[in-house]
């Protein structure tokens, strides 16, 4: 006896799109501003619909069968249609939420600035933003764009040059006013340091600095990149910081210059929505300067 088969709805396409870009029901759930019950009801919905399964689970997250592949066109297809329906704004090439994680430093110095301004641009464009300097992560790490520092080596994703850096040593007025201002590392044995705990990171570039650091005559660690350059302006000691957050501060130690690059991780069906083309393009520094 033929059984049929509810109709597939709009909706369970959609959760399907999402928990494939960001492969978490959690993070799907949160793009969609649903319960993660939601978004597990609508795939249990559309894989009924359907007659098969849709989704796989695999140590990297969630990830499409062949099946669930067939069925991208048409999703991506409502996603496009629904963006193009206008209340008030005659904005329809860039909505939606858009998942990011990058360090605190570069959200502070760079990609606040970037992004406040496409979000100007283009008024139904959302972005959440979470904050940690880490190595790229090997599983799906439920956001549509994973900033790091140094190249990842990462599978089932795409790599993107954002731009370089430099970190070098710095000090305050006030501290320099009361102490003779380094001119090498070896001087930091007389200095307390303000910088990454030693391993605490896993961050290759970041962890060799201590390749040619002393043992300091203190420390103020801390996994905060703000929290270096408060301290540091505060006079508690000498700061290792990126060069861009310097301002107001002297450079110690000048022929010290560690150069340090910021990299963009994105999963391929994550770079098919133009919201994440055109972030990654507002956080990618112009060749040439």
């Amino acid at each position: 006896m033929n059984v049929s088969r509810p109709p597939v709805s709009p909706d369970d396409l959609l959760a399907l799109l999402a928990v494939s870009r960001l492969g978490k029901y959690t993070a799907a759930a949160a793009s969609m501003g649903v319960t993660h019950t939601t978004v597990s009801r609508r795939i249990a919905n559309l894989e009924k619909a359907i007659g098969e399964t849709l989704l796989t689970a695999t140590p990297d997250g969630w990830e499409l069968s062949a099946a669930g592949r067939r069925l991208m066109p048409g999703a991506e297809m409502i996603e496009k249609a629904l963006g193009s329906i206008q209340v008030d704004a005659p904005d329809t090439s860039m909505y939606g939420n858009v998942r990011i994680a990058c360090p605190e430093a570069f959200a502070m110095f760079y990609a606040v600035d970037a992004l406040a301004q496409l979000q100007a641009e283009h008024k139904r464009l959302n972005i959440e933003m979470t904050t940690s300097t880490q190595r790229a992560r090997q599983h799906r790490s439920g956001f549509d764009v994973e900033i790091v520092v140094e190249k990842p080596d990462v599978s089932n994703a795409t790599v993107h040059h954002l731009r370089p850096y430099e970190l070098g040593f710095y000090a305050s007025e006030s501290y320099l006013a009361t102490t003779q201002a380094p001119q090498t590392t070896e001087d930091l044995r007389a200095h307390r340091l303000i910088y990454y705990a030693e391993h605490s990171l896993g961050v290759a570039s970041l962890e060799s600095a201590w390749n040619v650091l002393p043992e300091p005559a203190g420390h103020f660690y801390s996994n905060s990149a703000l929290a270096h350059v408060q301290s540091c302006r505060r006079g508690v000691g000498v700061a290792l910081l990126p060069t861009f957050a310097g301002e107001g501060l002297t450079r110690v130690i000048p022929n010290f210059s560690l150069p340090v690059h910021y990299w963009a991780v994105v999963r391929p069906e994550a770079l098919r929505r133009t919201a994440v083309q055109a972030v990654v393009r507002a956080l990618t520094v112009p060749e040439g300067e």
